[in-house]
């Protein structure tokens, strides 16, 4: 017993002693502190990688590549790693050709990760949907190979900005600090040049593009990287589905233009619908008939507003409704301006459906027929159970990525800082003269638009404005149309012309050196 005793008051004492230096240190540090000396910082995590072999046929070609994918820690002056981007590279393995292109690419939102054009259109793999514009149901959902991929002409590498997909700010860093048209510019282009620097392509062909807030992006981005003297100078900019001049699409009362660029889409979508009288075989024609009568008849209409004489208001009334597919009473009521929310409820309304803002060909069933603005939209709640799924499943088995966190597919951001400038550009915002600037200072960047007839989130007549405005040099822009809508890839004949497009397109680069 006396053993037992002695023993453990020795226990006793060293525990004791062990408190004491505890509180001694703790003491220190507190002392330290308060003479300003800062604390040791918390250990740095190590960025999440996974490198893969892979090997598959895209454009005819058979082509070996790795796909590196997993996390890029951007960096400010002092070293400190304060944001982690996600992105996954497709480089064709073996020597590097110093004339092999790399293009980057991104979604928009902005809060949208790049899993639409990753697992839609480009990547080597792709998620299956109905292509008739049908609702994707429930899984499993077909991953296949995707021949369209262009990787037969181009290395890609797909970006999620912070708080899209795997990305996020580290350690105390605010996420609100990237979030904005500047703020997410400059870190999409930090994490481009640290991209050329780690995989020695500096001089490579380079390509920028991005999907609807994408484009937005890509016009921002451009400014990043080339506005500089120690520019990034690129070969070109793909713009899909395309949103540059925001004042221009404002739904604001007194904002008569945002009512014209609708029009040809609404002449697009009545034609698809089979609400156009006398309807005429070709979309194409009757959307052409659609811009010239909206950049006529209907905008000097709107710009005489309340003095508009009534003889000239009836015709433009009979016009406009044979063009959007609704009655004149509807389009009177409406005082010749139908939004496109008030447009998605009206035009199927005598048969309880609503259309898509995305996709105007999807339709929709609401809690009821009443009301003016669909409760949802259905050519988003289509496809996005689909592609957030394959995305998941994709990066997780076939990439070998290994990570305890979801990827966000859209919605992943908030409190977006529009500003980009002085109050007048604040107040009109149009990133237009970013992609303009670039152009008239490089000879050698060139330009595609590729739009959907049916798509309303980016009218495709509101893109042909922005991009015909002065200083443009309109000679370096082609034009590519689809009959789908914002995402029109995941109609399967667009997808391949999409593809054919965009290859032809950077083909064309490679014919002749850029000049600067």
């Amino acid at each position: 017993m006396t053993i037992i005793r002695t023993a453990a008051f020795v226990a006793m004492l060293a525990i004791a002693g062990a408190a004491q230096a505890q509180a001694s240190g703790d003491a220190a540090k507190a002392e330290k502190t308060e003479k300003g000396e800062k604390a040791a910082p918390a250990a740095e995590p190590v960025p999440i990688v996974s490198v893969t072999q892979h090997s598959g046929r895209f454009g005819g070609t058979a082509i070996n590549y790795t796909a590196t994918t997993g996390e890029t820690f951007l960096r400010d002056k002092d070293g400190v790693a304060k944001a982690a981007i996600f992105s996954t590279a497709y480089v064709k393995s073996g020597p590097v050709d110093p004339n092999r292109p790399v293009t980057f690419l991104f979604n928009g939102g902005p809060g949208s990760g790049s899993v639409w054009l990753h697992m839609g259109a480009f990547g080597p793999k792709r998620v299956v949907v109905p292509s008739d514009a049908k609702d994707d149901a429930a899984p499993p959902y077909p991953i296949v190979d995707n021949p369209m991929s262009l990787l037969d002409v181009t290395d890609i590498v797909f970006i999620d900005p912070v708080g899209t997909g795997f990305s996020r700010a580290l350690g105390k860093t605010d996420p609100k600090d990237f979030w904005g048209v500047t703020a997410d510019a400059k870190s999409v282009a930090q994490f481009i040049r640290i991209w050329l620097r780690e995989n020695g392509r500096w001089n490579a062909p380079k390509y920028l593009g991005g999907e609807s807030y994408g484009t937005t992006r890509s016009a921002a981005v451009v400014n990043e990287l080339e506005g500089e003297y120690n520019d990034v100078a690129l070969n070109g900019v793909l713009l899909i589905s395309t949103i540059l001049d925001f004042g221009l699409q404002a739904e604001v009362q007194g904002n008569e233009m945002a009512y014209v660029i609708n029009v040809p889409s609404m002449a697009a979508t009545a034609w698809y619908h089979n609400r156009v009288a006398d309807r005429p075989q070709d979309v194409a024609a009757f959307v052409e008939e659609a811009r010239l009568f909206a950049t006529t008849e209907y905008t000097s209409a709107l710009i005489k507003g309340s003095k508009l004489p009534a003889a000239e208001r009836a015709a433009v009334r009979k016009r406009l409704a044979r063009f959007t597919g609704l009655s004149e009473a509807f389009l009177d009521r409406a005082d010749l301006r139908v939004s496109p929310g008030r447009f998605y409820k009206e035009l199927l309304r005598d048969k309880g459906l609503t259309i898509g803002r995305l996709d105007s060909r999807y339709t929709g069933v609401d809690y009821d027929t009443a009301g003016e603005e669909p409760d949802n939209d259905p050519s988003f709640y289509g496809i996005d159970g689909a592609y957030t799924a394959a995305m998941n499943a994709y990066v997780r088995g076939d990439l070998k990525l290994k990570i305890d966190r979801e990827y966000v597919t859209i919605g992943g951001v908030g409190d977006w800082d529009w500003r980009i400038g002085g109050r007048d550009q604040n107040a009109y915002l149009n990133v237009t003269p970013y992609l303009a600037k670039a152009m008239r200072e490089n000879s050698g960047l060139r330009v595609f638009v590729g739009q959907g007839y049916y798509d309303f989130a980016t009218p495709f007549f509101g893109a042909e404005y922005a991009l015909s405005r002065t200083g443009v040099p309109t000679d370096r822009i082609t034009y590519s149309y689809y009959d789908a809508g914002h995402m029109m890839y995941v109609r399967e004949a667009d997808l391949a012309k999409l593809s054919g497009d965009l290859r032809a397109f950077i083909r064309a680069g490679a014919t002749k050196p850029a000049a600067r």
